[in-house]
């Protein structure tokens, strides 16, 4: 039976303080933030969209083998509007895809892309911190939700937002508590096989 500390401003503080000292990781999401913040904000030239979408998949190892069709399901949607909204209906949407007819559900790296533009309004989802989510739901009831439900990523936000009020640590922000979530989450519930930050492809 795993026994995770009760999320506390202690224990959240103690994972910040170590991400900092994760070198690849603050190096990897500096040069992420770079392309996504600096030279290629917006989402209007496919070309642009697909440096994003490959980069990601490539540093997060999602594995997905047909990156020019998902670029080219975004350059569609034509997000920007939505994004700068915070609109987390257009999640989903960039996640659903069709791909030599068939239906897939890139629901993580969805989450990735939004939250590289707007980290505070866009948290990331992956398994890691489903589990931990899960976990502190069966422990101390923070929230009334399904599993099922943290595939909705508006209803994701959410038990997201309830669980930071709920243990009282508001002043952290949604990536705080992201990089919380994901190390605790990477501490107790290893992955089998050892993949780097969110690898997982549609889950």
């Amino acid at each position: 039976m795993k026994n995770i500390p009760r999320p506390t401003k202690k224990e959240v503080e103690k994972y910040l303080k170590k991400w900092d000292s994760l070198e690849n990781y603050v190096l990897q999401e500096k040069s992420l933030n770079k392309l996504f913040f600096k030279t290629y904000p917006n989402n209007k030239d496919i070309s642009d969209i697909l440096i994003k979408a490959s980069s990601l998949n490539d540093f997060y190892s999602t594995n997905i083998f047909s990156i020019f069709t998902v670029a080219k399901h975004i350059y569609e949607l034509n997000i920007d509007t939505r994004l700068k909204k915070g609109d987390t209906t257009l999640v989903n949407d960039i996640a659903k895809i069709k791909i030599k007819g068939k239906k897939k559900n890139f629901y993580s790296f969805a989450t990735k892309y939004c939250s590289h533009h707007f980290p505070e309004i866009y948290p990331i989802y992956d398994n890691y911190v489903e589990k931990v989510l899960m976990y502190f739901k069966k422990k101390d009831r923070f929230y009334n939700f399904k599993k099922a439900d943290l595939k909705d990523y508006t209803q994701y936000k959410d038990i997201l937002i309830s669980f930071r009020e709920f243990y009282k640590i508001e002043e952290y922000n949604l990536k705080d508590i992201d990089r919380y979530l994901w190390q605790v989450g990477k501490k107790y519930f290893p992955s089998k096989n050892n993949n780097d930050k969110k690898s997982q492809v549609s889950s």
